[in-house]
């Protein structure tokens, strides 16, 4: 008889859920991002906030840079709408909670939600227990990566129209694909339609990053390694930047841990503030 294996989520996905929760229940207000929604999906043992990759001493400023891109890509899917953009693609969408927190922007977007198929099962089994359900503006996008499964015609099958913009978002992936991977990933987003916007994350090289957080960064490396996906491509602002260029992005940015940490944690007492490492890419078709 074949074993069934048991239906579990990605444990990065659980940690920046996690993380995007803990900010709500242990620094300063206002919240600078609202999201209990992975909680809720994961219902994690009691407990779980003495967990050790959730303690503030080293965890803090990577829960602060959580928080700053989950802020800052809603900001931007807003602003996309708000110019007549209706589609919303997640790619890594892991526990992404858009829908249900914003259901009056889902229902003027088609979102597509791109992930690994186990990730996604377990997550659309779990909506379903916690009595969310799937509505017609939300569609998931099973694609298991480590086969070399074809995203983008994954999101084709699943009704994605190519022909009309898009606000496309990678945040925390770029770290474990390799370099050609990237720009291969880059490639396929400048192939959209004109108007379209991708935000993507990136992480400096460790010599890079502010000091007073480096041995934080080298333990998340380590981490990751540890855990069997280690991060094997980092970037420089200008490399990113010409990579999405040659990629074929008319234009393309970089949006720097301390312009979010203005924006969005300058006037904070805690001391709550992302990590000087993990950046932005934002590159328009």
């Amino acid at each position: 008889m074949k074993n069934i294996q048991p239906l579990i989520p990605d444990q990065t996905a659980v940690r920046t859920a996690l993380w995007r929760a803990m900010h709500l229940q242990v620094d300063d207000k206002p919240p600078i991002f609202e999201d209990e929604i992975g909680l809720k999906l994961v219902a994690p043992e009691a407990g779980w906030r003495d967990r050790p990759d959730m303690h503030p001493e080293w965890t803090k400023y990577f829960q602060a840079s959580i928080v700053a891109r989950a802020r800052f890509v809603e900001d931007l899917v807003v602003d996309q709408v708000g110019r007549g953009v209706g589609q919303y693609v997640i790619l890594g969408a892991g526990l992404d909670s858009f829908v249900q927190r914003r259901p009056e922007m889902s229902k003027k977007l088609q979102v597509f939600e791109v992930d690994q198929p186990s990730t996604q099962a377990w997550k659309v089994r779990r909506l379903a227990e916690l009595g969310f359900g799937v509505p017609d503006s939300l569609k998931f996008v099973p694609v298991d990566f480590e086969a070399g499964e074809d995203w983008k015609l994954a999101l084709q099958g699943a009704g994605f129209d190519s022909s009309h913009p898009v606000v496309v978002a990678s945040t925390g992936v770029s770290m474990y694909l390799t370099k050609d991977a990237v720009f291969d990933t880059l490639h396929r987003i400048a192939q959209s339609a004109p108007g379209s916007t991708l935000a993507m994350t990136f992480i400096f090289p460790i010599e890079m990053v502010a000091s007073e957080i480096r041995v934080g960064m080298e333990r998340a490396v380590a981490g990751a390694k540890a855990a069997g996906t280690p991060f094997v491509s980092f970037f420089r602002p200008e490399e990113m930047t010409a990579l999405a260029r040659e990629a074929g992005f008319q234009k393309a940015r970089h949006v720097s841990s301390d312009e979010l940490a203005q924006r969005y944690f300058s006037n904070r007492k805690d001391g709550f503030r992302p990590f000087s490492g993990e950046e932005f890419l934002v590159a328009t078709v």
